[in-house]
């Protein structure tokens, strides 16, 4: 109908004299809009619509159908959703087979680490390169137990293990980039958990360089409490996945803390476990010293001849067993093994990722759907609404505490963000609560320390748990303080628009920025407080006039007013978009990449769609942060 009335009112020979004959009471059509038909808010959990017959309009074959397929989608849902957390331990072993030893190398320079931003920085690559906060906690406590490294000195590397841990679920909301929806919705849930990290860490390391507060309060804590070891954390998950991934690959993890706690012999050793079980054999051997004055006090002590002889306890390793993994008797370095891990670890997770989303999708439909969104999304009755946030909290804290690992529990509910069965505001305290829960873990561990090693261990996983509780008192009470939600919605619709700078996010973010913090922190903390002051400053400029800009434009100056007098790739995405949807168009016509062209010739069907209806959009409706070029033509139609 409106492209009839367009058409005809366009060919009229007389439009305002068709327009004065129309009647008085005659209804104006909206404009239309394609994109405003699809999606009002791209935010709004989508409606899973059932299109199947209605169980009542089954016969009993398709009722005992229905039944059976509902219960292989659900077997096969527990299966990849087994192999997807695998795939995520695997790769976790593949980057401590490519990065362990290197990671126990960074963390060797302690003077490096006195430096609290160096502490931080190191955390967050060490932690990166392992792919396992635990791992990256465990060396920090063998340096602070062995007395490399003092507990206050330990607290910065710990806020990096925190803020290094979170890129698991970020690479994973990857994986949903086909659909662009989906992709906002699950960077977005992925980055929040980024976005609290390093808020809490602007925050608090200042605070705790300038007062040590965690370290302070940690200490207060060991010291009241007549604290004992006791048993180690229990295996829950881990019961169920070592079967596979123990066939699959095992490593010696001390091999890492002895490189960093200053063994020579460790840094030949390998990372790949042989011998599962050992035993150690203490003998007292006899050897020959130059006098008496070296025999060792309480020890048997004679002379024979012209020699000296005493005698000392000598401890040998006996080989038992082999292990049973596939690279037990492969004769190769750790790096090869590594990289063979990586590439097969990353398939599997891209394609139990998949099947994973694709399986929700067809079974989370019709009343199931409306079910779970309202237990998961809904709120408690007024006045109790606040309640749940805390509930959602604990629930993420006891969940992570069963699959003992945080990057398993919000990998695990990125890709339900992303087809809308959880939503952002949701998915912010459950990402709370696993931060909680990972530090209870470790704090568990932290007991199962010997004597020795018992009161440094525990205080700093202490000092892990309060950076959290501290993190969650800042960005979470107070609905206005919840910036970690509107910065990552922010961020989602970036990258929904501009899908290649998902992967520009991770660079800067977890490598390059880092990197660069930690050069100027070798380079003396003159050369970084120069270099660093002045980029913080023209930031914190930028924010500023960025919100007067949105708010109150008239208080600014006529040049500050927009960004228009800078050059268009200083202040717009659209120019580097371009560049890369060349390069990657170029990339496609030499590589044969189908994949790329498909995309390619998807983006410009719209295009083209979108400019034959251009002229029945009604520019006033038009958004005022998405401007449009109105061509010459669009604005004879519109006086038309």
């Amino acid at each position: 109908r409106l492209l009839d009335y367009a058409t005809s009112t366009h060919n009229s020979p007389n439009p305002t004299n068709d327009a004065d004959t129309a009647p008085k009471d005659s209804v104006v059509l909206p404009a239309y809009s394609t994109e405003d038909k699809y999606e009002d808010d791209p935010w709004n959990l989508p409606e899973l619509q059932d299109n199947g017959l209605k169980w009542s309009e089954l016969d009993t074959k398709g009722k005992v159908l229905r039944v059976l397929t509902a219960v292989v989608k659900f077997i096969l849902l527990v299966g990849f959703l087994y192999m997807f957390v695998c795939s995520l331990d695997v790769l976790s072993s593949a980057f401590q087979l490519v990065g362990g030893k290197a990671a126990g190398d960074i963390f060797q320079d302690n003077a490096v680490l006195s430096n609290p931003v160096a502490g931080l920085v190191i955390g967050v690559l060490v932690t990166l390169l392992v792919q396992s906060s635990s791992t990256s906690s465990s060396i920090v406590v063998s340096m602070v137990s062995s007395g490399l490294l003092e507990v206050q000195s330990a607290v910065p590397v710990i806020m990096g293990a925190n803020i290094g841990t979170s890129v698991t679920n970020t690479i994973v909301a990857m994986m949903q980039a086909g659909d662009r929806n989906e992709f906002r919705r699950a960077f977005a849930g992925a980055t929040v958990h980024d976005f609290f990290n390093w808020l809490s860490v602007l925050i608090l390391l200042p605070l705790e360089a300038a007062t040590g507060v965690l370290y302070k309060l940690t200490k207060i804590i060991i010291d009241s409490f007549n604290i004992q070891g006791g048993n180690n954390a229990p295996d829950l998950l881990n019961v169920i996945t070592d079967p596979l991934t123990d066939a699959i690959i095992e490593l010696d993890k001390k091999v890492i803390s002895d490189i960093a706690t200053g063994d020579p012999a460790a840094r030949n050793k390998s990372l790949i476990k042989i011998w599962c079980k050992t035993e150690k054999i203490t003998t007292l051997v006899n050897i020959t010293v130059p006098s008496d004055a070296n025999c060792t006090t309480g020890a048997l002590c004679w002379v024979e001849g012209n020699k000296t002889l005493t005698q000392i306890n000598v401890t040998e390793t006996i080989n038992l067993e082999r292990c049973n993994h596939i690279f037990v008797y492969a004769n190769l370095p750790d790096l090869a093994v590594g990289l063979i891990l990586l590439a097969l670890s990353l398939l599997i997770l891209c394609t139990c990722l998949i099947l994973i989303v694709k399986l929700l999708n067809s079974m989370l439909k019709g009343q199931v759907a409306v079910v779970i969104k309202k237990v998961l999304n809904t709120d408690f009755p007024f006045p109790f609404g606040w309640v749940t946030g805390y509930i959602a909290i604990m629930v993420g804290a006891g969940m992570t505490f069963i699959v003992q690992s945080s990057s398993v529990f919000t990998s695990a509910i990125t890709p339900l963000v992303g087809i809308g069965v959880i939503s952002l505001e949701r998915a912010y305290p459950l990402t709370l609560g696993s931060n909680i829960g990972t530090t209870t873990t470790a704090i568990l561990a932290a007991m199962a320390a010997p004597g020795e090693t018992l009161a440094n261990s525990l205080q700093v996983a202490l000092c892990h748990f309060f950076f959290n509780i501290a993190g969650i008192l800042l960005w979470y009470p107070i609905p206005f303080t919840r910036i970690p939600i509107r910065l990552a919605r922010a961020l989602g619709n970036r990258t929904a628009k501009y899908r290649w700078f998902a992967a520009l996010y991770l660079l800067l973010c977890f490598l390059l920025m880092p990197l660069t913090i930690l050069g100027l922190s070798l380079a003396g903390w003159q050369v970084l407080v120069g270099v660093a002051v002045p980029i913080v400053v023209l930031a914190i400029f930028i924010i500023v006039v960025n919100l007067m800009q949105a708010r109150c434009p008239q208080y600014l100056p006529s040049g500050l007013r927009d960004w228009d007098f800078l050059p268009r790739p200083l202040h717009s995405m659209a120019p580097w978009d371009r560049v890369v949807t060349s390069g990657m168009a170029f990339c496609g016509a030499r590589c044969c990449c189908k994949c790329c062209q498909s995309t390619d010739d998807e983006e410009k069907g719209l295009q083209e769609r979108k400019k034959s209806l251009e002229i029945y959009d009604n520019p006033v409706l038009t958004r005022d942060d998405e401007p449009q070029e109105t061509s010459k033509e669009t604005m004879k139609a519109t006086q038309l």
